[in-house]
Parts: structure tokens; C-alpha cells; sequence
């Protein structure tokens, strides 16, 4: 899946959680509507172009949560870094940032995986869990937030970062910006 021209999808760690993924696990309508549902796991991290929402060298999709993270050729690995994900005014924590790496066979590769999921009540109780599997009319009601993850997947240049590569300007931003300097100009 790809935008139209122009249009450019640099998300926030707050934005995916609540504005997408919020939204999803709630089975509610999410618009514009650009994130794709992908079972990540068949896939290898160079077959998501044409697959996930590409931007950049990034790729965006919603999967479904398991444990089970083997490819044809390979695996994902957790990194053991487990960031919570704030909102920006208030400081509530709204969800949980999960840094995985993908292996060829031993060999570590320079693919990461941010899985982002939110927070889960039902972890926190036993009692809580067992009332669920028992299939009480009142969690049944409750949407199931541990089943929806989504995934940002990229390929690390050395030591930076994917994330942080805002560097290139669209075609729009360099409009508005040379709008800018016709300010500056002295017209006749």
C-alpha cells in the first residue's frame, strides 16, 4: 500500500497506539484507513514492500499477537527492551513498545521489529483471566486488546536509527517552504 503523492506517514509512538491501534482492537472504523492487516510471520523483512504500508525504508501493518514469530528463512527475536508509551499531554502510559531483531539462522541481521501493543488488564488479575476462559456475558462484551499488535519493521544503517530519518522533504513541504521566502522578496 503506498499514499498518494506528497502525502508522508512519520507517526508518533502515541499516534500508532491511540489514533491506530487503539482504534483497531475497539473494531473501530480508523480513517484514512491505510494500515493493512498482515500475518507477519510468514513473511521475511524484505518481502513487506508491496505488502505493509511503505514510507521510506519503513514498513507499517497490523498482526495479530503470538509468540510464534518464525519465517521461511529465518526468526524474530526479542531485544529484551521493553519501552512504555506515553501520551504527551497527560503522561498516562496507553501502551507497550517491543524491540525484536530478525535472525538468519544464528547470524543476527539488521532488521528490527517496534511491536507496539497495548496495555493488557487482564495481566494484571489472575482472577481476572480465569473469569474470561470461563466466558462470563460481561468480558465477552469488552474488546480483546491483547490480540492486536502493529509493527514497524526497518533496516538499521550501522548504528542510527530508521526512526529519526526525517530528513527528506516532499514535494508539498518544499512548497510551503518557498512560499515562505516570498516573504523576503521585495516586489517591484
Amino acid at each position: 500500500m503506498n499514499l498518494p503523492p506528497g502525502f508522508r506517514f512519520f507517526p508518533t509512538d502515541e499516534e500508532l497506539v491511540v489514533h491506530f491501534l487503539h482504534r483497531r482492537a475497539s473494531l473501530l472504523p480508523c480513517h484514512p484507513d491505510v494500515i493493512p492487516d498482515l500475518e507477519l510471520y510468514p513473511y521475511d523483512p524484505w518481502d513487506l514492500p508491496g505488502k505493509a504500508l511503505g514510507e521510506g525504508r519503513q514498513w507499517y501493518f497490523y498482526s495479530r499477537k503470538t509468540q510464534e514469530r518464525v519465517t521461511s528463512n529465518g526468526y524474530w527475536e526479542s531485544m529484551g527492551i521493553d519501552e512504555p508509551v506515553f501520551t504527551t499531554s497527560t503522561q498516562k502510559k496507553v501502551g507497550i513498545k517491543k524491540f525484536l531483531t530478525f535472525y538468519l539462522g544464528d547470524s543476527q541481521t539488521n532488521w528490527v521489529m517496534q511491536e507496539y501493543s497495548l496495555p493488557d488488564a487482564s495481566s494484571s488479575s489472575g482472577r481476572s483471566s480465569k473469569r474470561s476462559s470461563r466466558g462470563s456475558t460481561s468480558s465477552s462484551r469488552k474488546p480483546d486488546y491483547s490480540k492486536w499488535v502493529i509493527c514497524r519493521v526497518y533496516e538499521q544503517n550501522g548504528s542510527e536509527e530508521e526512526e529519526d530519518d526525517g530528513a527528506e522533504l516532499s514535494c508539498l513541504d518544499e512548497v510551503f517552504l518557498s512560499l515562505d521566502d516570498l516573504d523576503e522578496v521585495s516586489l517591484p
